[in-house]
């Protein structure tokens, strides 16, 4: 009785799978358009909301006539919309990120901020704080490309030494044990060279200091990985149905994850060091776009970079809503949000489903 019951759900779960295969590019077209939508409307909340809140007419007019003898119109231009656009831009590169890491392991937990990326990146920005102050911002991102990659690999390292095959569950508690690792000896560093105050914003997230400046560095790099990203999307759907079934489909899967953790550490690294430790959308994303547009990474990889932008831009309006006229670190608001989902998938995982 319960083999047959096991056999109707797997059944079950595999003609949805299918059905949600072929309506993929309907969906996804519909997601992408719908998405970007909501963003634009994201944007003028974002850029509205505020210690002093702004009529939408007049971000309107800031945005298309700017004056600059006016004062709003110049916190509008300086401060508000550069986070706006910093906060899409970051949520797409961890969605991104979260989706092909996701992608080229075939664990449904992976994420940049548990497999250590961003706490090895942020150990690389508290060494950078203390023994070399004077570094230029360009200086500080590269520093985090290569804290970033000193997470993967002592993550991997590690998880690779446990017995048996390196299952998802286990590289899951390798990287959450290098993340503390890490985090620990970031605050120890900061606290010891008398940086803590500096490094705060980077352990909470946030997107207060994103200015042009952040931008202009942001942009390139979230173009360069886009644009790999979109080129390796093809191979990496073909790699999560094993990496057996991708090398005898003629697929050299080694340089396809080679140029995939490249592109992970590029957008990680670079979102980063202007946001500070924002976890879990590289988690929640991946998982919410596959269940709408399926496992193809040519709609899942867009479709990511919509939904983590648009869900990093409402969750800074939330922060400056909870508890005016201060903010909630954005941190914390995607962590309530994707611990509950984090356990969920744990447990999942574990019981072989």
């Amino acid at each position: 009785m319960r083999k047959a019951w096991y056999e109707m759900a797997h059944n079950t779960r595999t003609q949805h799978e299918l059905t949600r295969q072929q309506a993929g590019p309907y969906l996804g077209v519909l997601t992408l358009v719908l998405g970007l939508v909501l963003l634009v409307l994201g944007f003028g909340l974002s850029v509205a909301v505020g210690a002093t809140d702004i009529s939408l007419k007049t971000v309107w007019d800031a945005v298309f006539h700017y004056n600059s003898a006016l004062t709003s119109h110049q916190i509008i231009q300086e401060v508000r919309l550069p986070r706006a656009i910093g906060g899409a831009l970051v949520g797409a590169m961890l969605a991104v990120s979260g989706a092909m890491m996701q992608g080229m392991t075939r664990n449904p937990l992976a994420d940049p901020s548990i497999m250590g990326v961003t706490d090895g990146s942020a150990l690389a920005l508290a060494i950078a704080f203390a023994f070399f102050p004077g570094l230029s911002y360009f200086s500080q991102m590269l520093l985090s490309f290569v804290g970033a990659g000193l997470g993967v690999v002592l993550v991997f390292g590690v998880g690779a030494l446990a017995k048996g095959n390196l299952t998802p569950v286990k590289l899951a508690l390798a990287g959450v044990a290098i993340a503390a690792l890490l985090h620990s000896l970031s605050s120890g560093i900061a606290i010891h060279y008398e940086v803590a105050q500096g490094m705060s914003f980077f352990y909470a997230g946030g997107l207060v200091g994103v200015n042009w400046t952040s931008i202009k560095l942001l942009l390139p790099i979230f173009i360069i990985g886009m644009i790999l990203a979109f080129i390796l999307a093809r191979a990496m759907t073909v790699l999560t149905l094993g990496e057996s079934v991708a090398k005898g489909l003629g697929q050299r899967t080694g340089l396809i994850k080679g140029f995939g953790m490249l592109t992970i550490l590029l957008l990680t690294g670079a979102a980063v060091s202007v946001a500070g430790t924002i976890g879990f959308i590289g988690l929640v994303i991946p998982h919410i776009t596959r269940f709408i547009v399926g496992v193809d990474y040519r709609w899942n990889i867009p479709c990511s970079a919509v939904v983590g932008g648009l869900l990093l831009v409402f969750a800074d309006i939330g922060s400056r809503l909870i508890n005016p006229p201060f903010e909630t670190p954005v941190g914390a608001i995607t962590a309530f949000i994707g611990v509950p989902i984090f356990l969920y998938l744990t447990r999942r995982v574990g019981r072989g489903l």
